[in-house]
């Protein structure tokens, strides 16, 4: 079973929850929040493998452009740009579709593998630790949550922790998920960002339970929610010192 724990919002305490849970069950830990992920703190893993990420960019044959402007025209994300001498590339913004490369009939476009992160595998605590990181400078993560998540253990449950949100990244996590449970704080805000990822996750038919963090017997606001859309709350985890100093010194709870 693949399950994915997500947050409406960050700092909810998704990751501390996604790896405890790992080492509970012994499932496969994956943290798919490529933009910081830090699950790897908690968990220390040893002998630790890497391997690049890579995506495609356009490369343009100078002596073959003839700067008719079709490339840029054709794309999508504007990664082109047509001057008077040349036309311009914004590696960065490139999704590589390759339209470009298509519509140019001087045929002046190929395409060459770009390095955009990392993903790291290890093991700790008995448990298999894999991790996707991204490049300083890149925006792009969902190729990397992709080969990370490529890396997946059929005969074994993953314990799969998302990004904050419910940007692409989550989506594309929750893509590969048989179950969900959200990580939401007994707050306004964390109601409200809650119940986003609550509609996210029914219009992709998951099926998903709620945790509470950081309870101080404050948690009616959740509860109610909870009851009057009928979804499942499997408990709560109190707002404790020696929690916090656990998750301080980067220790399992």
């Amino acid at each position: 079973m693949n399950l994915c724990i997500l947050s409406g919002k960050g700092g909810t305490g998704k990751t501390t929850v996604a790896v405890n849970l790992a080492v509970l069950m012994q499932a496969c830990y994956f943290d798919c929040d490529v933009e910081e992920p830090n699950g790897f703190i908690f968990l220390r893993p040893e002998h630790i493998t890497a391997e690049k990420v890579f995506v495609e960019y356009p490369v343009i044959d100078s002596h073959k452009c003839t700067l008719c402007g079709q490339c840029v025209r054709a794309c999508q994300y504007n990664a082109l740009a047509a001057t008077k001498k040349n036309v311009m590339l914004f590696p960065t913004l490139c999704h590589g579709c390759h339209a470009c490369e298509i519509v140019c009939d001087p045929g002046a476009i190929t395409y060459l593998p770009r390095p955009v992160g990392l993903v790291e595998k290890g093991e700790a605590c008995g448990v298999e630790c894999v991790r996707g990181i991204m490049d300083v400078g890149e925006h792009m993560a969902v190729p990397i949550i992709r080969q990370l998540l490529k890396n997946l253990n059929i005969s074994k449950n993953n314990i799969l922790d998302a990004a904050p949100g419910t940007s692409c990244n989550v989506v594309n996590t929750l893509r590969r998920s048989d179950a969900a449970v959200i990580v939401t704080e007994p707050t306004i805000f964390g109601l409200h960002d809650m119940s986003i990822a609550v509609e996210l996750l029914k219009q992709m038919s998951i099926p998903f339970a709620v945790v509470i963090n950081k309870s101080q017997n404050n948690e009616a606001i959740i509860q109610k929610y909870c009851g009057e859309n009928r979804i499942k709350l499997l408990g709560s985890i109190p707002y404790a010192k020696k929690a916090a100093e656990a998750y301080s010194e980067g220790q399992i709870i």
